[in-house]
């Protein structure tokens, strides 16, 4: 597997589904939601179907525990274990990933059957060769922190919720002589078509209390994950295979093919419940998970009714964080089904006691009341998502950064690319953990050790050899003929570059945040003025040929572009778009080349990986590195033009249903993008603290800022089509510029925006009204 790009899990492209027709449930309503209850808005399917690899089970906001249905653990749409296309269910899994590009988790299986046993799922094609189970999506239920659906097979109803740390399960039988549950300890993502676990441990602690775990080599290379499971009711008869044969069980079963088939006689209608604590650090962990967060085994119901109650209520006080009000129905949906999406992670991995498995492998101790997180999307992430976080969950943000400071004092592989639970999967390019901590910091936020920070960033910017990072310092870029995706590298580390500028410049170090912003120009280097494109450079300083500004590179070799090509790649520049008009000799011709990119054809060559989606001629919307560019146009003094774009883009590119994203979620961004934009504004460049404004599509939304502010937007405008900003006030005093900064609202303040049906081409027009962009000295 390639280590730097998503396309490497693209292994049988024949696998990509497209949403099929099928018979969906009515959007389902959480019990008690009224119209002014976010819960109402939340459609848990988007990004179910297509390509959005998002999961409908149940979770708390940022939970260790994502209990969720799994219909399918290979290929690409699979990401999550599961796609609205499918028709049977292998059972419920309790970690899943949100929209990744890559797929792994997916672990401690449980399936409830009746009849005589199956050992093995079975395939889609014939699920009763196997545990596996035909349902119907009309018997599907899915709500914030709540999931249920029928399996027909066994006719069983299960339902599921969650706590941060564990999953309860609630299975309703029939009367059966034969009933009986499955704990499938080999259940993974697969790799090569062969379950990803390496090892594995099984127990019985106590005649109702399951216990153990397993070490996975998929995406995540080293991964531990660890449960306690106890039930409601003590099993008639327990039986535990290995290599799927029977054997006696006097201690700790170890093995690569671990399960347990619990048997029980039924009557109609019985329940039977099971609690499930999981932990990163062992299965002791994962008991003291499931005693401090499921204590109500006493209660009626096993407590089930009371936690999936305090999941609703922990959801519904997550998407308080933002009230608004919408001119539609529709528009209402995505936004609230976006800010759910957008708290889903990253996600919590650390126990009860403060114990969490590092990216060393070891057992540290976090400080009282600290928290750490793991599932850090960042190549995506840094551009919306955590801009987001830095608005409204600030009491988060410090542990993100913190979380990620401890990553690179403890990771052999140093600063956090793409880290999955104790394990760096080096999956995008450049560093952007500097990126998100830079940002932090550079906003104010307490707590955030920055000297620790400084140390670990300026380690890699300055010391590691690390994908290219020599010739980049060497030779100011990375020759193609060297360096796989050089291009794109050479893009990241000068953002990369410019981010950790801030914290050297807050620590004193003024000459190496000069250092660092003369090196964050370097992506100058691959503008060829012939052409008007980045394009490819040799080690000889030649530039690569052959070139088409299509192409994902010059040879096929590898490509010189992530994800992208030089269409994208040319207006990748986040920190210095005035450098970047510069180079195309000013405002005109960089507005017509600017304009060209979403009126082009959008023909891609058949070696695209389809993460290059929601074409608009080359922007790619489903990519992360097109997010910023229809923002572009206001540096160049026409924000009319971003206004347009960026409406267009709202209203096209999502949707109130499964197939309802242009491409991958990616843990939160692809939902950051919608979230930002409909509110009016978006960070362009994250760490400056800047924020464009473009074209609003709420009514009006307060924003809980943490400790009692809030940041309240109006829109006035005479019809919902209006996408063009007229004029807006900041805090009460009219502005001229079309943009403001983190410190203008991070204390609280207002924002009201009049827009029209017509452009008011001079609004933030003139040279002086523009967003800053890096300068030198």
């Amino acid at each position: 597997m390639s280590p730097i790009s998503r396309r490497s899990f693209l292994q049988s492209t024949g696998a990509l589904c497209a949403s099929t027709a099928l018979p969906l449930p009515a959007f389902a309503i959480p019990q008690g939601a009224d119209a002014a209850d976010p819960l109402r808005w939340v459609d848990v399917r988007v990004g179910t179907g297509g390509h959005g690899h998002c999961f409908p089970g149940a979770s708390m906001p940022f939970g260790a525990v994502q209990l969720s249905p799994d219909t399918y653990n290979s290929d690409w749409d699979w990401c999550s274990g599961y796609h609205i296309s499918d028709e049977s269910i292998m059972g419920f899994s309790h970690t899943h990933l949100s929209g990744t590009g890559c797929g792994d988790l997916l672990d401690f299986l449980v399936m409830a059957g009746t009849g005589p046993v199956k050992l093995v799922p079975g395939p889609r094609s014939n699920p009763e060769q196997g545990y596996r189970s035909r349902f119907s999506h009309s018997d599907e239920i899915s709500e914030p922190g709540y999931y249920s659906v029928l399996l027909k097979d066994p006719n069983v109803r299960v339902d599921l919720t969650a706590t941060e740390r564990t999953g309860l399960h609630k299975y309703t039988f029939p009367e059966s002589n034969d009933a009986w549950l499955i704990l499938d300890l080999a259940h993974s993502y697969l790799t090569d078509n062969r379950s990803s676990v390496h090892s594995a441990e099984l127990s019985q602690p106590a005649p109702d209390t399951l216990a153990g775990g397993h070490v996975t080599k998929a995406w995540g290379d080293g991964r531990h994950c660890y449960f306690s499971l106890q039930l409601s009711r003590q099993p008639d008869k327990i039986v535990f295979y290995s290599d799927d044969k029977p054997v006696t069980a006097t201690g700790k079963l170890e093995g690569n093919n671990l399960k347990a088939v619990l048997h029980f006689k039924t009557h109609a209608n019985e329940v039977i419940f099971i609690r499930t604590g999981i932990s990163g650090v062992s299965a002791e962990g994962a008991a003291k998970n499931l005693r401090a967060e499921q204590p109500n085994t006493d209660q009626p119901g096993w407590g089930f009714d009371k936690t999936r109650a305090a999941a609703q209520r922990a959801w519904r006080q997550q998407l308080s964080r933002i009230q608004a009000d919408f001119a539609t129905p529709t528009q209402k949906r995505i936004f609230y089904s976006s800010l759910y999406h957008m708290s889903l992670g990253p996600q919590l991995f650390d126990d009860v006691d403060g114990q969490y498995r590092g990216m060393d492998n070891k057992i540290h101790q976090l400080p009282a009341g600290k928290r750490n997180y793991t599932a850090f999307s960042l190549w995506d992430t840094f551009r919306a998502a955590h801009p987001a976080y830095t608005l409204i969950q600030t009491d988060r943000v410090p542990d993100f950064a913190n979380t990620l400071i401890r990553m690179a004092e403890q990771s052999p592989a140093g600063m956090p690319v793409w880290p999955l639970q104790g394990c760096e999967t080096g999956t995008m390019t450049g560093y952007h953990s500097a990126s998100v901590i830079s940002e932090a910091i550079a906003k104010g936020f307490p707590g955030i050790d920055t000297e620790a920070a400084y140390r670990v960033m300026m380690r890699r910017a300055m010391v590691d050899n690390y994908r290219g990072l020599g010739y980049y310092r060497q030779l100011g870029y990375i020759p193609a003929d060297r360096e796989e995706e050089s291009v794109s590298k050479t893009f990241e580390y000068c953002y990369n570059d410019w981010a950790i500028s801030h914290v050297a410049d807050k620590l004193g170090h003024a000459d190496d945040a000069s250092l660092l912003r003369k090196r964050s120009i370097s992506y100058r280097r691959y503008f060829n003025p012939t052409s008007s494109f980045m394009e490819p450079k040799l080690e000889n300083g030649e530039w690569a040929r052959p070139f088409d500004p299509i192409e994902m590179g010059h040879s096929k070799q590898w490509r010189d572009y992530t994800e992208s090509n030089s269409w994208q790649t040319t207006f990748g520049v986040m920190h210095d778009p005035a450098g970047l008009i510069a180079l195309f000799g000013g405002r005109e011709p960089f507005l017509t080349k600017l304009d060209s990119l979403f009126t082009v054809p959008s023909t891609l060559p058949p070696d695209a990986p389809p993460d290059i989606a929601g074409m608009v001629g080359q922007y790619a919307h489903g990519n992360e590195p097109s997010h910023h560019i229809a923002y572009l146009f206001t540096y160049a003094g026409a924000p009319w033009k971003t206004q347009a774009r960026v409406r267009s883009l709202l209203d096209t590119m999502y949707h109130d249903d499964p197939d309802g994203m242009a491409g991958n979620e990616d843990v939160g961004q692809m939902s950051a993008w919608f979230i930002l934009s409909a509110l009016g504004f978006y960070a362009v460049d994250p760490v400056s603290g800047n924020y464009v404004v473009g074209s609003p599509i709420i009514d009006h939304a307060v924003l809980e800022l943490g400790g009692g502010k809030r940041l309240t937007i109006e829109v006035k405008r005479s019809d919902p089509s209006h996408a063009y900003v007229q004029s807006f006030t900041l805090n009460g005093k009219p502005q001229q510029r079309a943009w403001f900064h983190h410190s203008d609202i991070a204390q609280g303040g207002s924002i009201v925006f009049e827009l029209g049906p017509n452009p008011n081409t001079s609004f933030g027009a003139t040279e002086e009204l523009v967003p800053p962009s890096l300068k030198l000295g």
